[in-house]
């Protein structure tokens, strides 16, 4: 972008006064010159203002405009003779300030009063129009002999004034500064290697998904504990219980369902529907949970075969040691058993699963079967009848005891529904994820509910709750019944009222195999049903752990990442699950373990129904899956219930879950792990932002809610770091900050170029926590682009207000037309009714070629590492041949040590090129900025903003100990009443200062060498047309418009001689500043020449520290009223 601060300012060697050191950007290894004075504060400029005769420069000046300037003097200011030096606020005029003649006035309060205030009558400041536009010779006339001229006249012949003007915009393409960055790396998704392996092995519907999650919801409470749980809820209740157990999983089901077919699934199970649905922050919590469940849980089903071994070891009398060292045995043998049919592959796990359902099966089978064999005397001791309507009757209602509840009970069950993800959980082993989960996890759920219903009914209609196991507990003749089932089947179980008895539904935990028709099956089914499960646990947990890790969520983990063999096997992870396994069979207490897994578990299903939930609200297009039979509320109910049951079952396990989630989720999201997976949060806030925006379109503008919002024209936003700290300084949690670059040349490269850097030059911004946006266009010229964005920037209420733009430090090397766009741009904003910012800092902003020489060192940096990973892989190889492998190692050795020598010495090499003051200069609004004062020259009242932003500067961090310093013109008999004014100003606005300076001398000369100074920095670029002949003089204009008149310096003699006294003031008053705010002056378009403005912005910061001129747009942006 040819904007600011360009390379290669040449020091004059006649200069004899502010003669400091060079700051080459080019970082060429140039001369300097040293100051010779030694007083502090040190100059902050570079330059000097002397005759550059070998870099004059060719501008095209506006055709049609040199005319204006012939007669200016008869027409605008008034001269030197007629005016008193310290005559800053003339009675004579209204429009006068710092005695000149001009409409733009100072600040004062009467401008920011609401119409009809009864504390003063409002004033109607002129607007920034009236201010920057051409008058016509007798509007500038009248404007200055009739200043009580109505508003709506005065505006109506300025508005007739500017159509007749034709201003004419020369365009030229000129080279684009702006280097053009590399595409952003886009995430890209998981590698597919494992695909392409011959061999792979890939599973059905069935294998795949309805055997295991059938296997994995039948466990041991099947055969164990719903008999007791029907005892204690009855028929009724207990299938109440089963159908609400039911009704999560099966919301559950439907919303996995969804999920799983709105796109591919790759492996990772619950961990991968929740992470690319809700994001890495809840996948990449839940995941690690759910893994680390799954790991536990292995534990427990293997304690559970444990047990049920131990028990037949003891009614044949044959313990090992005792009964916990050798459930702690038994336990530690099938978990390595199981590991070894895991590590095997999943094709041997398939089948062995398969075996184990078919085990399982026969085992129901077996215990419907038993249901209608006849019962014998022992049974019917041990309460056992067959079929009887009586008992069904009996055992219909509940008879809740020991404290237990219709919650406390179905908590108790609930464990037995899960399961419903072990399908899920192998997706990248499944040959079609989108059809096999869906049907496979809801075919499961319908089955093991059937089951799980008709083995309750069962067993309640066959057995009582109560009975002695006494086979001479009959009825005695006479008894009454008092309607107890038993007794009108010839039992009497009535002392089970008095005492503890050892049988029926509420006190055997083998109904099942009592009530089977062959006893040893129901074992092998608890045996089949455990490590059923176990080994479902087992495989499931090392799967999704190892997607958690290929994602990179969690850096330190990614070494179980790495798969082997043909099907990608994670052996670190199960080995990591075996450990995780043994720990807790060894040492853990499972009682107490148990309820935070199976709150884990609903966890996972409540950011599942959530996920559906989300995905579906955000309507987001690329939500559409292939299963239909979903509803979002519906999963939406359906987290909420699984938030509910977690407390049910345990609420200080829920409590704990939900602290640990939300610990991970807190972690993730302060990591920020560099993925985009398109998730429903995503979608989100764009409904919410779009939706925040098409409502604040409706809020009208108030002066209160006034806030800078910011184009800053900094290029790519890496290339000019300090421009862009200093405007985010102000914006940050505060407004709209937007950079903006101008891409110039042939259109077709520029927009190429243009689109393959905008992502990663947003991810800079993102990057270095810089709340921007960045935006570029592609243009034939500078100001062409730079127009386009000012129009077109923004969104609804959130429109750019104010341009930043650094100061052109080499306008005095630039072409003309250079300097003509770089005008031009300012003209534009205020044409635009944007307020104008110029930033100027003594080193200037680019940084590119700092970059470069960066860029180059890493290159480097990355070849040496490159080469001693080469040398380090060749050593041992090497090693194999004895003492002449030795020496050859050592010569590698000392190669090494030569190359890492020669890289720290290109490395210093380069180092030395840089240029420190450059590079202290880009970062130095970053720093904290220690005790001093940010000085405002509040010349001219522009509505306020060159005063609320250095307000807003200290209230930011890094400039809180610095404090305001006001100053402002005033006459010079009237110092304290214009404090006075200034003071109540200022604390109406409730801004805090320091102190108020009122300058009187604004109008005095400058000094002679100044004044000398400003002379030769212009004078390459005047015409000096009244020392030629009229022919000669015309031709002159003709071929060099651009250059300035001897009539339009004498016009405009005093404007030039305030800025040359402006500058010596600060150099004065706020040299030791931090920072100087300082109202921008305003050339009138056509009237006044580029350069002539350019020599302005340059003599007045000139050596001086960093200076922000700022030019409001003449709207109120402060106000008193609350």
């Amino acid at each position: 972008m040819s904007m600011n601060n360009s390379p290669n300012v040449f020091l004059d060697p006649n200069a004899n006064r502010f003669q400091v050191n060079i700051i080459n950007e080019s970082h060429d290894n140039n001369e300097t010159s040293q100051e010779d004075v030694g007083s502090d504060p040190p100059h902050y400029e570079e330059t000097s203002f002397t005759d550059e005769a070998h870099n004059r420069l060719k501008i095209s000046y506006r055709p049609g405009k040199r005319e204006l300037y012939d007669n200016f003097l008869q027409n605008g200011e008034k001269t030197e003779a007629s005016l008193h030096p310290y005559d800053t606020h003339s009675n004579m005029y209204y429009l006068q300030t710092f005695g000149h003649n001009t409409v733009d006035p100072v600040p004062k309060i009467d401008y920011y009063r609401n119409t009809g205030s009864v504390s003063g009558n409002k004033l109607n400041r002129p607007s920034l129009l009236e201010i920057h536009e051409q008058l016509a010779k007798l509007l500038y006339s009248t404007s200055l002999l009739c200043s009580q001229v109505s508003s709506a006249w005065h505006k109506n012949v300025f508005v007739f004034c500017v159509i007749l003007q034709n201003i004419a915009v020369n365009t030229s393409s000129v080279e684009r500064v702006a280097n053009g960055e590399g595409t952003a790396g886009d995430d890209t998704a998981a590698s597919k290697e494992e695909e392409n392996k011959t061999g792979f092995v890939k599973f059905g519907w069935v294998k795949g998904v309805l055997v295991r999650c059938m296997l994995n919801i039948w466990g041991v409470m099947l055969f164990i504990r719903l008999s007791w749980i029907v005892g204690q809820a009855g028929i009724g209740l207990g299938v109440i219980i089963i159908l609400l157990a039911t009704m999560v999983t099966s919301i559950t089901g439907l919303s996995t369902s969804a999920i799983a077919t709105n796109g591919f699934v790759r492996g990772g199970g619950a961990y991968y529907l929740i992470s690319r649905s809700l994001g890495p922050e809840f996948g990449g919590s839940i995941g690690l949970i759910f893994a680390f469940a799954n790991a536990v849980a292995v534990a427990m089903y293997v304690v559970g075969f444990a047990e049920t071994v131990v028990e037949l070891l003891k009614e044949s009398d044959t313990i090992m040691v005792d009964e916990s060292n050798d459930i702690r045995i038994i336990g530690t043998i099938t978990v390595v058993c199981l590991l070894g049919i895991s590590v095997a592959g999943m094709e041997w796990e398939a089948k062995a699963q398969v075996i184990l359902l078919v085990v399982l099966l026969v085992a129901i089978a077996n215990f419907f079967i038993g249901t209608v064999i006849p019962t014998n005397n022992e049974k019917k001791a041990r309460g056992f009848f067959n079929y009887q309507a009586s008992i069904f009757a009996e055992n219909f209602g509940p008879d809740f005891r020991d404290g237990e509840g219709f919650f406390s009970v179905f908590a108790i069950f609930f464990p037995a529904a899960t399961g419903i993800l072990a399908g899920a959980n192998i997706s990248g082993d499944l040959e079609d994820p989108q059809g096999a989960i869906p049907k496979g996890t809801m075919l499961a759920i319908l089955i093991t509910t059937v089951a799980y219903i008709g083995v309750a009914i069962c067993a309640a209609s066959c057995v009582v709750r109560d009975a002695t196991g006494n086979v001479n507990d009959t009825v005695v003749s006479g008894m009454s019944c008092n309607g107890s089932s038993a007794c009108t089947l010839g039992y009497d179980f009535s002392r089970c009222r008095n005492q503890p008895c050892d049988y029926g539904l509420m006190n055997n935990f083998q109904v099942m195999s009592m009530v089977s028709g062959f006893g040893p099956l129901i074992t092998a089914g608890i045996f089949s049903a455990t490590l059923s499960s176990a080994l479902a646990s087992l495989v499931s947990a090392p799967k999704v752990f190892q997607a958690l890790c290929k994602d990179n969520v969690y850096k330190a983990l990614h070494f179980f990442a790495k798969g082997y063999g043909k099907n990608n096997e994670p052996i670190r992870g199960y080995v990591l699950t075996f450990v995780i396994a043994m720990a807790f069979i060894l040492i853990a207490e499972l009682n107490t373990i148990a309820p935070i897994i199976s709150n884990f578990f609903l966890a996972s299903y409540a950011l599942i129904n959530f996920s559906c939930f989300h995905a579906s609200y955000a309507k987001s297009p690329g939500w559409r899956p292939a299963f239909r039979y979903y509803n979002m509320w519906v999963s939406l109910f359906g987290a909420l219930l699984c938030c509910g049951v977690m407390f049910v079952i345990n609420w200080w396990a829920a409590l704990i879950t939900y602290a640990i989630e939300l610990f991970l989720y807190i972690y993730v999201t302060y990591k920020k792990p560099e993925v985009n997976w398109g998730s429903s949060a995503q979608a989100l806030y764009y409904i919410n932002a779009l939706d925040s925006a098409l409502a604040l379109t409706a809020v009208e503008d108030h002066v209160k809610n006034f806030r800078p919002q910011c184009i800053v024209l900094t290029g790519a936003p890496m290339i000019r770091p300090a421009l862009l700290d200093i405007t985010h300084t102000f914006t940050k949690n505060n407004g709209l900050c937007i950079c903006c670059e101008v891409y110039m040349g042939p259109r077709k490269l520029c927009v190429k170029e243009m689109n393959s850097g905008m992502a990663k030059k947003q991810a800079w911004l993102t990057k270095n926590k810089r709340k921007a946006f960045y935006a570029a266009v592609a243009a034939d010229s500078f100001r062409d682009g730079v127009k386009s964005l000012l129009q077109a920037s923004g969104l609804g209420r959130m429109k750019p207000n104010t341009l930043v733009i650094g100061f052109k430090k080499d306008w005095r090397n630039a072409t003309a037309m250079q300097v003509e766009n770089y005008v031009g741009v300012i003209h534009d904003a205020f044409d635009f009714e944007l307020g104008m910012i110029i930033v100027r800092i003594s080193q200037g902003f680019d940084i590119s070629q700092v970059l470069q020489v960066q860029e180059e060192l890493e290159k480097l940096e990355q070849e040496r590492l490159a080469l001693e990973a080469t040398i380090k892989d060749n050593e041992f190889e090497e090693g194999k041949h004895g003492i002449c492998g030795f020496f050859r190692k050592a010569s590698k050795f000392n190669i090494s040590k030569h190359e890492t020598k020669k890289g720290n010495t290109i490395q210093s090499m380069h180092v030395g090129e840089f240029n420190q003051k450059l590079l202290e200069a880009s970062i130095q609004f970053k720093k904290k900025q220690g005790k001093g004062t940010i000085d405002v020259w509040w010349l001219f009242d522009d509505g306020g903003l060159t005063i609320l932003i250095p307000y807003i500067l200290t209230i930011r961090k890094k400039w809180k100990s610095c404090k305001l310093r006001i100053f402002t013109g005033g006459k010079v008999n009237r110092i304290e009443e214009e404090k006075l004014v200034m003071a109540s100003l200022l604390s109406k606005f409730r801004i805090k200062f320091a102190d108020i300076n009122i300058v009187c001398d604004i109008n005095m000369k400058p000094s002679k060498e100044s004044w000398k100074f400003f002379e030769e920095m212009i004078e390459p670029y005047r015409l000096h047309e009244s020392c030629k002949d009229i022919t000669t003089a015309e031709k002159l204009k003709r071929e060099t418009p651009w250059k300035i008149t001897d009539a339009e310096l004498e016009a405009f003699k005093e404007k030039s001689y305030r800025q040359v006294r402006l500058n010596e003031l600060l150099q004065e008053h706020s040299r030791a500043a931090n920072l100087i705010v300082l109202s921008l002056p305003v050339a009138r378009k056509g009237v006044v020449s580029d350069h002539l403005y350019m020599a302005w912005l340059e003599i007045l910061s000139k050596n001086l520290p960093p200076v922000l001129m700022v030019r409001g747009n003449h709207k109120n942006v402060l106000t008193f009223y609350s």
